[in-house]
């Protein structure tokens, strides 16, 4: 049986080089007015994924 790639998955996860998931850091999609300018850099950029959530996340994505 084919095992498909979870599509939820794939577009918020991405995958570095030696194959650790990244993530986006969560708090920057809206009410950014009230965020100062300090706190909205911080919440910027990728971020590795907790290695306890690994396993779950390698079978959601196999090709990945």
């Amino acid at each position: 049986m084919k095992v498909k790639t979870h599509s939820g998955a794939s577009k918020r996860f991405g995958k570095t080089g030696s194959g650790k998931f990244t993530r986006k850091k969560a708090g920057k999609r809206h009410i950014l007015t009230s965020k100062n300018r300090e706190r909205k850099r911080r919440l910027s950029g990728r971020v590795v994924v907790d290695p306890t959530k690994t396993k779950s996340l390698g079978r959601l994505l196999p090709y990945l």
